[in-house]
């Protein structure tokens, strides 16, 4: 871990119905580094997890132990309350459909019990800059299955500062699932221009990836969940 000297740490509430788990990552997120705020969920109930008073911080961690119902109940409250928190969510662990349902819920990362007490740490710097933390293959998967569900329907993208037109041009032709060659066709530009303005957009955005790009773009334009 780099030396955080002169820095605030991350401020992370964890929330979860048991003891060991909020103890555990309570100790993994240690000062100065991180600030965990525990919140132990007395109720597993929906109504009660709407209410549900929630500590404000820049990053959760939802233990989703319960239903896929309860889980997205409390998902609601969060970004209820802080709209652009981010979220990443643990679980003992995760099948395809349950992982797909919290990408569209706005997870931005995704963990099992293992690999969180040693990738937690790791995990929640790029989460809360709003970049991923997701397997390769499940996104790759996901985003897949997006691109097909919107074909022939245009993804928009949120705004994270302003784009050049030019920019504008090639984040179209991502979206459009256009590769390098392609797009530099259609814009009559070289694959290295496209490659320089990708690299931009990338950074504009704080994500590493495209396919982190077009899960991005799909989570902004969803509509918050209420369940």
């Amino acid at each position: 871990m780099k030396d955080t000297a002169g820095k605030h740490p991350l401020k992370v509430c964890i929330l979860s119905p048991h003891p060991l788990v909020l103890a555990e990552f309570s100790r993994v997120l240690s000062p100065p580094v991180f600030q965990a705020l525990t919140t132990h969920l007395d109720s597993m109930l929906v109504p009660e997890l709407r209410r549900l008073s929630l500590p404000q911080a820049p990053v959760y961690v939802v233990d989703a132990c319960g239903s896929q119902r309860l889980t997205a109940s409390l998902i609601a409250n969060v970004r209820k309350r802080s709209p652009s928190a981010r979220l990443l969510i643990v679980s003992e662990k995760f099948n395809s459909v349950e992982s797909y349902d919290l990408l569209r819920l706005g997870a931005k990362g995704l963990l099992t019990y293992a690999e969180a007490r040693e990738q937690l740490p790791r995990a929640l710097p790029p989460v809360a800059a709003g970049g991923f933390w997701i397997p390769r293959a499940l996104l790759s998967a996901f985003v897949d299955s997006v691109l097909e569900s919107t074909r022939g329907r245009r993804l928009e993208m949120g705004s994270a500062g302003e784009l050049s037109q030019r920019e504008q041009e090639v984040l179209d032709a991502l979206l459009g699932s256009l590769v390098n060659k392609e797009i530099g066709s259609r814009l009559n530009i070289s694959e290295r221009t496209v490659k320089f303005h990708v690299s931009n957009i990338l950074s504009k955005f704080g994500v590493r990836r495209r396919a982190d790009l077009i899960l991005l773009c799909y989570q902004n334009r969803e509509s918050p969940v209420s369940v």
